[in-house]
């Protein structure tokens, strides 16, 4: 800056004139050492009022650029809410609620579809194949814990059984597969 050049060369010709006063006052020319005095004292007055001004410019561009980041705020905020205007219009609530509603329409509907499509495919998968895969996956599991269902059911009684030979047959039943699980847990 032309200002900042302006204080470096008065600060300089301030020393100059500080090194002539003291020359002058070793020589005992008091009027001349008065007169450079008072160029010294005005001097300085010029470097205090440069600072001065050197602090106003910079004040004054600190509060344009305040000014500028204002202007430019301001600018931003007007686009926005032009951009949120045109949002607004687009989105009328009656418009936005109608198409929620046919949303959830079709949402019912493909629900619905998605569950007609699972019980056909059950309907289809639901033969003999796996009726049978049951079974034997059941006895497979049966015969790994140890109950052999077959041969209970051969060595059950036939024929009707009266009231009291149906409890005592069942108690029986229920104490042979009792003594088959504590086998099982022991070993």
């Amino acid at each position: 800056m032309g200002i900042e050049r302006e204080i470096t060369a008065l600060q300089l010709e301030e020393k100059k004139l500080v090194a002539e006063i003291k020359r002058t006052a070793k020589t005992g020319n008091e009027a001349g050492t008065k007169i450079l005095a008072r160029q010294l004292v005005r001097l300085r007055q010029q470097i205090s009022n440069l600072q001065g001004n050197r602090a106003q410019m910079r004040g004054i561009a600190t509060h344009t650029q305040a000014m500028y980041a204002n202007t430019s705020v301001a600018a931003g905020m007007k686009g926005a809410g032009k951009a949120m205007g045109a949002i607004n219009k687009q989105m009328a609530p009656a418009k936005q609620m109608k198409i929620m509603q046919e949303f959830q329409r079709q949402s019912a509907q493909m629900d619905m579809t998605s569950e007609m499509m699972a019980d056909s495919i059950d309907n289809v998968l639901d033969n003999d194949e796996a009726e049978e895969e049951t079974e034997d996956v059941t006895n497979q599991v049966l015969d790994e814990i140890g109950v052999d269902i077959a041969s209970q059911l051969s060595s059950a009684p036939k024929g009707k059984v009266t009231g009291k030979n149906v409890q005592s047959a069942e108690s029986s039943e229920m104490d042979d597969l009792e003594k088959r699980l504590a086998a099982l847990r022991s070993s």
